[in-house]
């Protein structure tokens, strides 16, 4: 490929880099970090450009700081979860098919630089690049702009979805509350949904746990097994939190 090529690949980067911040609502300073957090290593071999110029070193930063923001934000969201739920539910926020959602919902696919050969195999919707790239694009803005406007960025693409259902289950609070208690002797527990409202398309669901037939907690979910969960949670936090 030409130097000509890669001059038309960076320009349409840059473009639709600068849509895209502008989108998201984020500042940027340094775009040749950007570019380089988007560029994978097929990329750089094509045009022969220098090895460190790919991006796996900023996606092993940026790895760490997303385990930085999502755990402070478990930390201050879920104060009585033990450590080894919040270790649970930080894996499963930051592994691979996670990150690959949160890059998905935003559309962050189309700006990796990408070789012609990973192009055509369809290296561009593959999940261990995709989410390599979404890493790599946290390392860049960390170092960028800070951690303050990751976590901004954050609040915006990770945190509102992860208790959507499909990062859900790590910790199955029906689970953790039937457990407590059977082990404290208290009785039986049932679930009913009591509220069902909004169009077919943006359902929210409300549901009550039982215990003894009496009411302990209530919870609201987009489905209905998320609104169990969040009853069962709400439940489990307070009756834990009294012990």
């Amino acid at each position: 490929m030409t130097k000509a090529n890669k001059k038309i690949l960076i320009e349409a980067f840059e473009k639709r880099f600068n849509e895209k911040m502008s989108e998201l609502g984020l500042p940027y300073d340094n775009i040749a970090l950007y570019q380089q957090a988007f560029s994978h290593s097929s990329f750089i071999n094509d045009f022969n450009m220098e090895r460190s110029m790919h991006n796996e070193r900023l996606e092993f930063l940026g790895d760490a700081v997303l385990e930085l923001t999502v755990s402070r934000y478990l930390f201050d969201e879920y104060p009585h979860l033990p450590e080894g739920d919040l270790t649970k539910m930080r894996a499963t926020i930051v592994c691979e098919p996670s990150l690959v959602i949160f890059a998905t919902n935003i559309n962050l696919n189309p700006l990796i630089l990408l070789g012609n050969g990973e192009e055509k195999t369809g290296g561009r919707t593959r999940p261990a690049l995709v989410s390599d790239a979404f890493e790599a694009f946290v390392g860049a803005l960390y170092l960028d702009q800070g951690l303050e406007v990751v976590r901004q960025f954050a609040e915006q693409v990770i945190f509102p979805h992860i208790e959507d259902e499909q990062l859900m289950g790590v910790v199955d609070f029906k689970t953790k509350l039937q457990e407590y208690i059977h082990q404290k002797y208290l009785g039986q527990l049932a679930y009913h949904i009591i509220k069902e409202e909004g169009p077919a398309h943006h359902k929210q669901f409300t549901s009550e746990v039982l215990l003894n037939d009496a009411r302990i907690a209530t919870g609201q979910g987009r489905t209905k097994k998320e609104s169990e969960q969040k009853a069962a949670e709400q439940a489990y936090m307070k009756m834990s939190h009294k012990e």
